[in-house]
């Protein structure tokens, strides 16, 4: 399928583009549909609940729970990934969510939340460009989403009352039950089904269309939650405006943290692209599908917005391949 394999780079690398489209669209597209929008708020809540389901559930088919096992064996790489993910993150998101975005509580919840959901699936694909260790990288990825539906609970129980607005726990589980574990749940039986029916070879060569959907997905997605929102963001453009900072304090601190801390732990340059990006990068896709469900589109905003800083940290720490090679004492492997 070397046609789908193309479409799915196109999209990799336009990720950013087409998510600024997706924005500009929803925001001037909802502008004009102010009416259309009150009055079919049950049709875009339904419609929203199926691009979710749409979104998390082929990431969930090339998920290979098997993975999880083979985490444990590297007990530093492990400790430190939970230590980045789910300490670091979301005290950090929460810092920083009250000193730029008290004025908005929604989104300061946003951002929080997005912090407090880690490891993006496309982080994958970074650390395997980097010519890191992907198995770990897939094994982070994989015990990163279990953990999350029981970590992310916990956080907004503890830290997400204090944006004054209310935190629906039983609405919050049902919500990463419908968003994770039943995805999660159905992806993996797909993926059985598709292997026992089609073989490993054949699956592998046809399970590029998953990421592809998820990508469609997300810019849909995208759409939709500025579409519904673009009333109250098009008065709040300061707002908006203000998100720029957190983000940036954010991915540059913990690009450092990380980069720092995995040398001195002894962590080899292999392992260490294993966790940078599966550790910095966020999983926006999963945030906005639980804040669209749980909250409100508003709150979705921050998870929204991220790719465009998020792309551009990633990107650039990936081009600075050489560079962190040397500081990890790893010379450039010969292709």
């Amino acid at each position: 399928m070397p046609k789908l394999k193309r479409f799915h780079q196109h999209l990799k690398k336009n990720l950013l583009w087409y998510s600024l489209i997706a924005i500009a669209l929803g925001l001037s597209v909802g502008h004009q549909c102010g009416e259309f929008i009150i009055s079919n708020q049950k049709l875009l809540a339904n419609l929203i609940m199926i691009v979710v389901f749409m979104l998390i559930y082929p990431m969930m088919v090339n998920l290979r729970l098997e993975f999880l096992v083979k985490a444990f064996k590297n007990v530093k790489a492990l400790l430190l990934t939970l230590f980045y993910n789910f300490l670091w993150a979301p005290l950090v998101g929460y810092a920083l969510a009250k000193l730029f975005l008290a004025e908005c509580p929604e989104v300061g919840l946003g951002f929080f939340l997005v912090m407090a959901v880690p490891c993006s699936s496309m982080s994958i694909g970074y650390t395997g460009l980097a010519g890191g260790n992907l198995e770990l990288a897939i094994a982070t990825v994989a015990l990163s989403f279990v953990l999350t539906i029981f970590a992310l609970p916990l956080w907004l129980e503890l830290l997400g009352g204090s944006f004054h607005i209310p935190i629906p726990i039983n609405i919050l589980f049902m919500s990463i039950l419908e968003v994770l574990i039943a995805p999660m749940i159905c992806g993996y039986l797909t993926r059985m089904i598709l292997i026992r029916v089609l073989g490993e070879e054949k699956f592998r060569k046809i399970n590029i269309i998953f990421p592809i959907l998820t990508m469609l997905s997300l810019f849909l997605i995208i759409f939709l939650i500025f579409f519904m929102k673009a009333k109250i963001l098009l008065e709040k453009w300061d707002t908006m405006l203000w998100l720029i900072v957190p983000n940036l304090v954010f991915m540059a601190a913990t690009l450092g943290l990380i980069t720092w801390l995995d040398r001195i732990s002894g962590i080899n340059y292999r392992d260490h692209m294993g966790l940078v990006f599966a550790s910095t990068g966020k999983n926006n896709g999963t945030a906005i599908a639980i804040a669209t469900t749980a909250f409100s589109p508003l709150v979705a905003v921050p998870a929204a917005t991220l790719p465009i800083f998020q792309i551009i940290f990633l990107i650039l720490y990936l081009k600075m391949e050489n560079t962190i090679r040397k500081y990890f004492g790893s010379e450039r492997m010969k292709r």
